[in-house]
């Protein structure tokens, strides 16, 4: 007979877990915290952001553009989706990125540029015609036009409705020493060029558009319908103007640019050009003008085929003193300096693991700190068993060898409950095992030899210790 209740005799209590398991747990559930932060962190900053783009007027070549852009990207299911906000044309879009209603836009770039207006990429490249068509049958034939200098005292007709072109004009004349008031400028609708050529409702006309374009084509050929063959006008100051007006470049027209025989024109024509540019906000994420750069470039390639014009898209000037400064996001593409979500974020994801950790060691330090009394008093309990111990080889009678097995119980099922709650690990429980066995082994000894006394000698050494402690 052993006496007492053994651990391994002790079943194990079903709702508390151990330390150690309670440890992986929660370890576990650290690990799983912070993988879900970096999934939900990469979903929220890479999931499709769609950006709304201003451009205009309606059935314009930038609206046709921008539409063919739009189904690519929705294709192509990219991070970047589209949304045109159809305007009146290039300054209704300026103004509705200056307001803040839409992200990007489309912008002429002789005409006023937002503030917060920055560049991403040129569309298209416009370049001026000036022509004068043949005098039409029936007509009187006055001074012939050759030069620019000539046009004072005379009719020129302005393709489309934009202002922009007018003030283009008036720049090109004053260059000549030509004062624009002494110009009769009439604007006409471009899909009226042709009747008003035709009805010789000018003595010279302007377009300004692509080198290919069909409007400048269309309104060229109605100018030789009757035979004749109409007079281009170079802009020999083409250099100076784009010296005096940086957003003017010199160019030149192709002999041949728009068809007939002989060719329209029959020699180069040099003359100046413009841009078209797609814009951005300032405060548009660096990363999504990045995405949206690289996303354009790379359609770009796949609708040459299908759409031409897709084929004059651009990238933006990145010099320091260009006229639209360039946005971080598609500065970094064209420099090839774009940045990864991990090459953006890994600073702070590692700060982030650095700082979970610490909180871990605090926590546990704080919850150990916190299991201090109780761990404490475990301790106490387990020297009280050890002064057991030596009472029991001590002890005179069974009943007092049945109490101190009752207390021992009592400790044993402190010491689990402190196992359980933590406070003592394995190595404590382990040497508290080894202190209860000792107890039940001196107990069951004391209690053979007890009972291996006679009864009279047992009742004369109570009577004999409670006189001694009366």
């Amino acid at each position: 007979m052993t006496g007492g209740t053994d651990l391994a005799d002790i079943p194990t209590p079903t709702s508390p877990r151990s330390a150690a398991r309670k440890t992986m747990l929660v370890s576990l559930a650290l690990v799983l915290a912070v993988i879900g932060t970096l999934v939900g962190g990469y979903y929220f900053a890479m999931r499709p952001v769609t950006l709304k783009i201003a451009v205009g007027p309606a059935n314009s070549d930038d609206v046709k553009v921008v539409q063919t852009l739009t189904q690519a990207f929705a294709q192509s299911k990219g991070y970047v989706r589209l949304r045109p906000v159809q305007t009146d044309g290039a300054t209704a879009s300026a103004e509705a990125l200056a307001q803040g209603k839409v992200d990007l836009a489309i912008v002429r770039g002789d005409l006023d540029v937002p503030k917060n207006a920055q560049a991403v990429a040129t569309l298209r490249k416009n370049v001026v015609v000036l022509w004068v068509p043949p005098p039409g049958k029936g007509k009187k034939k006055g001074p012939k036009i050759t030069k620019i200098a000539q046009l004072a005292g005379h009719r020129v007709g302005v393709v489309g409705r934009t202002q922009a072109n007018v003030n283009l004009l008036k720049v090109i004349l004053q260059q000549y020493g030509v004062d624009p008031a002494k110009v009769d400028i009439v604007q006409f609708p471009a899909n009226e060029a042709a009747e008003m050529i035709r009805g010789q409702k000018a003595d010279a006309f302007l377009a300004a558009g692509p080198v290919n374009s069909k409007i400048t084509a269309d309104a060229i050929a109605a100018s030789a319908k009757d035979g004749g063959v109409p007079t281009f006008l170079a802009i020999d100051s083409a250099d100076a103007i784009a010296q005096n007006h940086p957003v003017y470049e010199a160019a030149e027209i192709p002999a041949g640019t728009y068809g007939g025989s002989p060719d329209r024109p029959e020699e180069e024509v040099k003359t100046i050009s413009f841009a078209h540019h797609i814009v951005a906000r300032k405060g548009l994420s660096e990363t999504t003008v990045a995405m949206f750069t690289r996303q354009l470039f790379a359609i770009r390639q796949q609708l040459v085929t299908e759409f031409p014009l897709a084929a004059k898209i651009e990238t933006p000037d990145t010099d320091k003193d260009a006229v639209i400064p360039v946005h971080p996001g598609a500065a970094a593409f064209v420099d090839g300096e774009e940045k990864t979500f991990l090459d953006k974020y890994s600073d702070y994801i590692w700060w982030g693991l650095m700082a979970l950790s610490a909180m871990g060691s605090i926590g546990a330090w704080f919850a150990g700190y916190l299991k201090k009394d109780e761990r404490d008093n475990n301790s106490h309990l387990r020297e009280r068993l050890m002064d057991m111990i030596v009472a029991a080889r001590k002890s005179e009678t069974t009943e007092e060898l049945d109490q101190m097995q009752t207390e021992a119980d009592e400790i044993l099922r402190d010491t689990l409950r402190c196992f359980d709650h933590g406070a003592i690990e394995e190595g404590g429980l382990a040497a508290f095992n080894i202190a209860l066995d000792q107890f039940h082994a001196a107990v069951a000894d004391r209690k053979a030899v007890l009972l291996s006394l006679p009864q009279n000698l047992q009742r004369a050494g109570a009577q004999f210790r409670a006189a001694g402690n009366a």
